[in-house]
């Protein structure tokens, strides 16, 4: 080794030394790692603008050799073998290519020769009986390196043989592991392709970054026609509905947009981005119940600042064509390294140059770092994911880094929290609690049209105070117009080193999300009213004069199966287990009418548009139109049967959709039919439960089906396909239900009300109801008012507390 050293001095060779052991984040940005050569004592390492010995005695350093051929760079060194800034020794340089691009494209012809002469060895297939499907040229990509190889994908398996080896000799993916692939832009070109093997996991399986569009979307040809036997493609839209029901959280929805988004781990000028969520840096308690505590999530960092926003106004309005609102981006590769810097330092040392950044602006104070945020000329950054996550190492130096020393004096360590955060775990904790909050629920949809969304660009964007420089977006720059290669490579690695917008993934405003309607509810006052043949007189108080009491029915001791309030709240129709449906005044308290329409029990009764729905214990559920007396100007209402749903056995449950074009009926038997209503036909037919379903019904936007039975079961089914999506088992029967496609609130077998976390799979709160089981519930379209009817023979009525 000493040897080598001293012959490459003499030749005047630039040499980078190092004590650490070989890394591809050793090697320059752009460089590639070709081949290695073992020798006595040390391996040799070929690479395009260098050459690396590497001894075999890891207390001696590794040489890093310049190549003059392609390129001459200052010596570098880490020393003590410890992360830390290299040292630099000047040499003196030989003849060289000066240009960036003539560099560039003598290792491209170099690479594609040395990918030209090998081809993948089918000797690494896991299984001698693999069918190939095809094979061709890509590059691994990880943060800051890109290492060429062969691709190769059987019917079984994904393979990627790198032309180094390194870091080992084949990597596999199983075909049957994966669950997610997306398109990625590398480089702003369409060539690249990131495989995940889990559904919600932040970083993927293997980035591959094409020569290609055709053989990347080749392979995303193969892999997706795999999967559409396994999986269902989410899109953005998709995922949307499932964060607007609450089946994802809102982590996992900026998880999937980032994804959709083209923002990938692996690419630092495209690293998912997060929003800063609170506001609130100095308190000693964190309050997430006050709207102060939250940033602003309906503008962009930069806009967050009044004053400085118009003094960058200023600017803008004086600014040539093309005009940009701000200087610096909100995400770029110096950025995310900043938040990172005490987990990952040999990504900064490559970054650069070998050296850390000055000691008074590296990460040093969550609070500092926002109010430069707020308060700075060019620093408009915002989060990464990691400060919604649970690994706090990245605000700890457990490295023990020599991070330098502030003018104060002081030397950098780990990163000072706010005074509400007892430690790192703690602030986590806390950042994620704000992230889920209702604010940030109900605010969450702002910042991502600014993000992902329509205010992203064009006048929207304008308007919003969110434009940024034009090379930053998508479509900004076209390299392939490009012809001066010296112009491209420069231009490209302008664009990288400043950072990217999101692909944009909205052209309309982004709908909020279904916050959950029952927080908790408490009971209104009600009024004692006995429910006789004979009238009430008028002159007796009304529902509107309401007691602490509830209201008693008398019907020859036969309990109430379900009731309803019409529009205009001036009746209540109610069904019982006697085969008749009744009508009755709100305002005198007193029968006006009843249909007797069934050959048995009236189990549920639904009404829309002056049409009444009933099912029964005898098998049938009726359509009837229904003409209120006081529209005919006499004393009885006027019914007409309009159509007749037979059912094998009992009919215990009905509901419409919202848009009373599907029924749902759900028997004693378990059986869930779906109905379209308009010609009276049945869609599915499916056996759900084990014993009667109690109650079914559609979610807001028809897409799911929650149905509940005597097995004790709540079970959601897909309305399209009648595929069923979850189950989860409740500690009773739960009776009845209203749900808003996440939170449920339930009458159960013992006459409580529980609110359900369908999300979370368990009860959230329990409210003491009904003495009975709880047999009906109705709720109006605001959620403000809810009714309970129990085998107590009480209608309870109920108040939500937000």
């Amino acid at each position: 080794n000493k040897f080598c050293l001293k012959f490459l001095k003499q030749q005047c060779f630039p040499l980078v030394i190092f004590i650490c052991r070989f890394s591809l984040l050793l090697l320059n940005l752009e460089e590639y790692y070709f081949e290695q050569h073992t020798k006595v004592m040390c391996s040799l390492k070929i690479c395009s603008k260098s050459i690396i010995f590497e001894p075999d005695e890891k207390i001696q350093p590794i040489i890093k050799v310049n190549c003059p051929i392609w390129s001459f760079e200052n010596l570098l060194s880490k020393q003590q073998n410890i992360i830390a800034p290299y040292k630099t020794e000047r040499l003196n340089r030989a003849s060289h290519l000066d240009k960036l691009g003539d560099q560039a494209a003598m290792i491209t012809a170099i690479l594609q020769s040395r990918l030209a002469r090998t081809s993948f060895d089918k000797n690494r297939f896991q299984n001698v009986s693999e069918t190939l499907h095809m094979e061709c040229e890509a590059e691994m990509v990880t943060p800051l390196v890109t290492n060429p190889g062969h691709v190769c994908i059987t019917d079984a398996n994904l393979y990627f043989q790198p032309l180094n080896g390194y870091p080992k000799p084949v990597v596999h993916i199983m075909m049957h592991n994966v669950r997610r692939i997306y398109k990625r832009r590398h480089g702003l070109m369409p060539l690249g392709l990131e495989v995940f093997c889990t559904e919600n996991d932040l970083c993927s399986d293997i980035y591959l970054k094409f020569y290609n569009s055709q053989d990347r979307d080749e392979l995303y040809f193969y892999i997706a026609t795999y999967l559409e036997n396994h999986i269902t493609e989410q899109t953005a839209e998709s995922y949307m509905l499932q964060w607007q029901r609450g089946h994802i959280s809102n982590y996992q929805y900026l998880l999937h947009l980032n994804n959709l988004a083209d923002r990938s781990c692996n690419d630092l000028s495209q690293y998912p981005v997060f929003p800063w969520i609170i506001a609130d840096y100095s308190s000693s308690e964190l309050d997430l119940t006050k709207p102060e505590t939250f940033r602003d999530l309906s503008k962009p960092v930069g806009a967050l600042n009044k004053e400085r926003l118009e003094r960058l106004l200023t600017r803008y309005r004086e600014m040539p064509e093309p005009k940009f609102m701000y200087g610096s981006h909100y995400s770029s590769p110096g950025y995310v390294l900043f938040y990172l810097v005490r987990v990952a330092p040999e990504y900064m040392l490559c970054l650069q140059n070998g050296k850390f950044d000055h000691a008074d602006r590296t990460f040093n104070s969550i609070a500092e770092t926002w109010k430069n945020c707020l308060d700075g000329a060019t620093d408009f950054k915002e989060l990464i994911p990691e400060f919604y996550e649970n690994d706090s190492s990245f605000l700890v130096n457990s490295l023990k880094l020599d991070l330098g020393k502030r003018q104060g004096g002081k030397m950098v360590e780990h990163v000072e929290l706010p005074s509400w955060a007892l430690d790192p775990d703690d602030f986590l904790q806390k950042s994620q609690n704000a992230l889920e909050s209702q604010y940030v629920s109900e605010h969450l949809h702002e910042w991502i049209d600014l993000v992902f969304g329509y205010k992203q660009k064009g006048s929207e964007a304008i308007a919003a105070h969110n434009v940024f420089h034009p090379l930053t977006y998508e479509g900004g720059v076209d390299l392939n117009s490009i012809m001066d290669p010296n112009e491209k490579v420069a231009l490209l690695t302008q664009i990288l080193e400043f950072g990217q917008t999101p692909k944009q993934l909205f052209t309309t405003p982004h709908p909020r999300r279904i916050i959950p309607k029952f927080k908790s509810l408490s009971r209104t006052s009600s009024h004692n009213v006995s429910i006789a043949e004979s009238p009430v007189s008028p002159n007796e108080e009304s529902f509107e004069d309401l007691t602490e009491e509830s209201i008693t029915l008398a019907w020859n001791n036969i309990a109430l199966s379900s009731c309803l309030i019409l529009p205009g709240d001036t009746t209540v129709i109610s069904s019982s287990w006697d085969n008749h449906i009744y009508f009755y005044s709100v305002a005198f308290g007193r029968r006006q009418d009843t249909l007797m329409g069934h050959d048995d029990a009236v189990s549920k009764i639904c009404w829309h548009d002056n049409r009444l729905y009933s099912a029964s214990w005898d098998s049938t559920v009726k359509v009837w139109h229904c003409v209120p007396a006081e529209v005919l100007g006499t004393k009885r209402h006027h019914f007409e049967l309009l159509a007749e749903l037979e059912h094998d056995v009992s009919v215990n449950t009905i509901h419409l959709n919202a848009a009373n074009a599907m029924l749902v009926s759900g028997t004693k038997e378990g059986t869930i039919s779906i109905w379209d209503v308009t010609t009276a036909t049945m869609l599915h037919q499916l056996s759900c439960h084990s014993g009667t379903v109690y109650d079914a019904a559609f979610s807001p936007d028809s897409r799911h089906l929650l149905s509940t039975g005597e097995d004790g079961c709540f079970k959601v089914i897909d309305v399209q396909t009648g595929m069923l999506i979850s189950s989860m088992a409740s500690e009773q029967p739960q009776r009845c239900f209203k749900w808003d496609g996440h939170t449920v609130l339930s009458g159960s077998q013992s006459g409580e009300l529980l609110v359900w976390d369908l999300l979370a799979g368990k009860f959230i709160e329990r409210i003491k109801g009904h003495t009975g089981a709880v047999t009906c519930m109705w709720m109006n379209e605001q959620c403000s008012s809810i009714i309970t009817g129990g085998e107590d023979k009480q209608i309870m009525f109920w108040k939500p507390q937000y």
